[in-house]
């Protein structure tokens, strides 16, 4: 959402971004109980539980915000942005984030806080696991958005780049055919 070399390169670019720690979000909203679809095992084993009778939307302030107050500091929000990204109002970045082309790659397995997994109040804001939090984002990033953004489940990796990257799904996405 930040580079400013994008609309000069004269080629189409597809952004893939592959199970990160977190996301940068561009307003004080975060993920509630409602934003990843329960169809999906986005949670570790054991922790999915059934929706509230009458459950929140899918996007609400922080409920510890109070108690986590970095929460929508730069790179998991717009505030405090310093380097490149400061030079971009914060308009600029949405508009960027909601034009370009982005295809989120999210591992199946990736449901567990392994492999440095980022468990600080700013990330866990966004979900529990990286595979809610990607599930969670791409559903903000269109809804809230605007954008077209597309979310590729990978059912057979966990954070594991070499799965990611070369499993079918990946490869027919960075490979497709005419």
């Amino acid at each position: 959402m930040a580079n400013q070399v994008h609309e000069k390169l004269g080629v189409l670019v597809t952004y893939m971004v592959s199970n990160p720690a977190s996301y940068a979000y561009l307003d004080s909203l975060r993920p509630s109980v409602s934003a990843v679809p329960r169809t999906v095992a986005a949670l570790p084993p054991g922790y999915q539980l059934p929706l509230p009778e009458n459950p929140p939307p899918p996007f609400t302030r922080y409920n510890d915000a109070n108690s986590c107050t970095t929460y929508d500091n730069w790179p998991s929000g717009l505030k405090g942005r310093t380097g490149y990204s400061a030079r971009l109002t914060d308009d600029q970045l949405r508009k960027q984030f909601t034009s370009r082309p982005v295809i989120y790659l999210l591992g199946g397995y990736d449901i567990l806080p392994l492999f440095g997994f980022d468990g600080s109040c700013p990330a866990m804001a966004q979900g529990p696991t990286r595979m809610a939090r990607g599930l969670a984002y791409h559903r903000y990033a269109n809804e809230r958005h605007g954008a077209t953004h597309q979310a590729a489940p990978v059912p057979s990796c966990g954070h594991n780049g070499r799965c990611m990257f070369t499993s079918e799904e990946a490869l027919a996405l960075v490979f497709p055919k005419k």
